[in-house]
């Protein structure tokens, strides 16, 4: 595992720095390097410090180990696979996508109030809002990322 998970250099420490600033609990900011290392430990995962942590999502570290990987999708509840496998991986940072779309109050807002239509109407809200994304430019940088 000397080669970058997926080719793009720094790809590693984007997904587990995506993790750290989107997974945590409700009603509160992300876990901190420390929480996460006892975390991990607690589970019966591997020793692991907060400045390890720190140079894995910063990228000053790309090669930790099978096992540290498996540890840190285990406390942060995504499947390994999340860091090795393209599909696996890309439908994981569609779902962290939503979570983090659904923290926004007006997006959550949106879907709660879109609850209960019929799946027409549904249909043409989506139209609405994609159209809207392209007005902005949004749907170009979600194709890029």
């Amino acid at each position: 595992m000397s080669e970058e998970l997926d080719g793009e250099p720094g790809a590693l420490a984007q997904k587990i720095d995506r993790l750290f600033r989107v997974i945590h609990p409700e009603g509160r900011g992300p876990y901190s390097l420390r929480e996460v290392a006892r975390g991990v430990e607690e589970r019966g995962g591997p020793r692991m410090s907060a400045s390890f942590l720190h140079q894995l999502r910063t990228g000053r570290r790309d090669n930790p180990g099978i096992k540290y990987l498996k540890a840190i999708a285990d406390f942060f509840g995504v499947p390994p696979a999340y860091f090795f496998d393209d599909e696996e991986g890309a439908q994981v940072q569609a779902e962290v996508t939503l979570l983090e779309s659904m923290r926004d109050n007006q997006v959550r807002s949106v879907a709660l109030r879109a609850a209960g239509l019929s799946a027409e109407t549904l249909r043409t809200v989506q139209a609405f809002i994609e159209r809207a994304r392209e007005l902005e430019g949004l749907n170009a940088t979600d194709r890029s990322s």
